[in-house]
């Protein structure tokens, strides 16, 4: 018996080597171990409504039920779209959320076995689904195919484009042609990761808008960590700064964020700034402080030494003989600051101030106590001057934080004036921040719910490149084709490099409300390295309950705040034992 099995293993191994040996090379071991891998994964998503048609269509609502993906001989409950004498068929589809990724069109059987002609379009608004790439309202294939003609098989399927996208319109390009469609769907990339931390409060708008800032980001942790997913899908690292804060609140370590940042390191040899911009190179720093505060990865922080201290002493070069920030490269804060050239070199003198001083705190931790005392002589030089942020809330915003001026004074001068009005999505969070640092909590919220909360309340599922209050007067909503005498807030606006449809309308800089309302409302700080101690400290205003958790290192924290009738905030508070908990 034994005899038998030993032979029938011997057959099978055998068996399994000439299977092998007939592989293609890809599956060579040694050739696996350098292929790349994709973290993300693709799930296959129906339309939830018809937005718009127009021409001889029947049977289109088969387009939103559920399918398989696979092509039948059945030719039943298609869709037909026919091009005569009267014109061409379209359809508008609308798949109910933002989503990264491409379309999946599954076909029937036509009269002639040939390929039928067909364009594309997607778009983050109806409106832009809808437009021709063309000057006067800015849609782009720019970064991403979101406008293409191609040809669908005749009973097979087609998967095509990667970009983001809510809308599809699809036109029949033949004439006196029959397209039939047994499906379309979504091709929905994304990592499948949980969200490990929550916010749940008794205001259902924040609860909302901490929810779309956690998935916009989400959204654009692809291959690298996006700023954008339809245009600028490229690592620019100080809109890392917030998308990082967002990361560490929701979804904890990922393999997205040193990916990035390494990549950022890499292509920019010293004395290089990071995209050009010396902020960002500042802001690489400032990751690389909070992304250990959370993680306590000293081994990883260790790699960053020899750059890190290069890049810390080319920073302290640049300053001048008055104490001054000189700066060279592009002198960037965001775009809607980018003309205040007072407001940016307040921002500059503070980002000066921010980095160097956590490039300290890493050099100490790095035992490195000579480049930790050139930022200490570095800092103090800088802190004798402070520019003036020529009303700027940006360079207000970094200015508080920095402790260059007191933050009540920047938010009572500058941050608190006409209320969210000046605000940025990407230095939104830093405004916020400097406001909580101000103590003005009450303030903030009002900001949150009327500037993001703007955007939700004209259809938007992600948070936005660029968004203005102004803009919604008499605006339409971006799920929906404008109503005659409405503007249109995606086509009609927008600036600098974002005008009309050019706009990103998923772009992960916009997501602070989301870390903000973890760290204030939840009073969640982490204090030190690797969440070994947390500081819970709430600030609930106007809400009479706010709960939720953090990941950590070592598993979840979790949290809840009630108001109680004298005004006093009741905490259950648990987490992890390796968590030092102080409240």
């Amino acid at each position: 018996m034994t005899r038998i099995y030993s032979l029938a293993l011997l057959v099978c191994i055998s068996f399994s080597q000439l299977v092998l040996a007939q592989l293609p090379p890809i599956f060579d071991q040694s050739r696996r171990r350098s292929a790349q891998s994709e973290a993300t994964v693709r799930r296959f998503l129906s339309p939830v409504k018809i937005l718009w048609r127009t021409g001889s269509i029947t049977n289109a609502e088969r387009l939103l039920k559920p399918g398989n993906g696979q092509a039948d001989l059945s030719g039943k409950d298609l869709c037909s779209l026919k091009s005569d004498a009267t014109g061409k068929p379209s359809l508008l589809l609308d798949f109910g959320k933002e989503l990264h990724g491409g379309l999946q069109i599954v076909t029937g059987q036509w009269k002639v076995s040939k390929p039928i002609t067909v364009r594309i379009r997607l778009g983050e608004s109806a409106s832009e689904a809808m437009a021709d790439i063309e000057p006067k309202q800015n849609a782009t294939n720019d970064h991403a195919m979101r406008d293409m003609t191609v040809q669908v098989p005749w009973l097979g399927k087609l998967e095509i484009g990667n970009t983001g996208f809510r809308f599809v319109r699809i036109d029949l390009v033949d004439g006196d042609t029959e397209l039939l469609l047994k499906e379309v769907r979504a091709i929905f990339t994304f990592r499948d990761i949980p969200y490990l931390g929550s916010f749940h409060s008794s205001d259902e708008l924040l609860n909302k808008i901490w929810a779309t800032g956690a998935y916009t980001v989400h959204l654009n942790m692809q291959d690298y960590l996006w700023d954008g997913i339809k245009r600028d899908r490229l690592v620019w690292v100080g809109d890392m700064h917030p998308e990082v804060a967002t990361i560490n609140a929701v979804f904890g370590y990922n393999d997205v964020v040193p990916k990035s940042l390494d990549l950022a390191r890499d292509i920019t040899p010293l004395p290089g700034w990071m995209n050009g911009i010396s902020t960002y190179s500042m802001w690489w720093i400032l990751i690389q402080r909070d992304w250990y505060l959370h993680n306590g990865n000293l081994s990883y922080l260790k790699q960053q030494k020899a750059y890190l201290v290069n890049l810390l002493n080319l920073l302290i070069e640049k300053i001048d003989d008055k104490n001054s920030e000189k700066l060279d490269g592009m002198r960037f804060l965001d775009w809607p600051s980018s003309e205040n050239t007072k407001g940016i070199h307040a921002g500059l003198q503070s980002m000066m101030v921010l980095s160097l001083s956590a490039g300290a705190d890493l050099c100490r931790i790095l035992s490195d106590p000579t480049t930790a005392a050139k930022c200490d002589n570095a800092l103090s030089r800088l802190r004798k001057y402070v520019p003036d942020p020529n009303d700027s809330k940006q360079g207000a915003a970094l200015l508080a934080l920095s402790g260059l001026i007191p933050a009540e004074k920047a938010n009572k001068d500058v941050l608190a004036v006409n209320g969210a009005h000046n605000f940025s999505t990407f230095y939104g969070y830093y405004m916020l921040q400097a406001k909580a640092k101000a103590g003005d909590y009450k303030g903030a919220l009002a900001n949150i719910r009327e500037f993001w909360g703007g955007m939700l309340s004209l259809g938007a599922t992600t948070f936005w490149e660029d968004f203005n209050l102004d803009w919604m007067t008499n605006a339409g909503r971006i799920d929906e084709l404008v109503p005659e005498g409405k503007k249109d807030i995606h086509g009609d606006y927008g600036a600098y490099c974002y005008i009309g449809f050019r706009h990103s309308l998923a772009h992960g800089w916009a997501s602070g409300p989301t870390p903000w309302l973890t760290e204030h409302v939840l009073g969640i700080q982490v204090v030190e390295p690797g969440c070994k101690a947390i500081k819970i400290e709430p600030h609930l205003d106007d809400l009479t309950f706010a709960e939720g958790s953090f990941p950590t290192p070592y598993g979840l924290l979790k949290v809840k705040h009630t108001k109680l009738a004298n005004g006093k905030i009741k905490s259950e508070i648990s987490g992890p034992k390796e968590v030092r908990i102080i409240h």
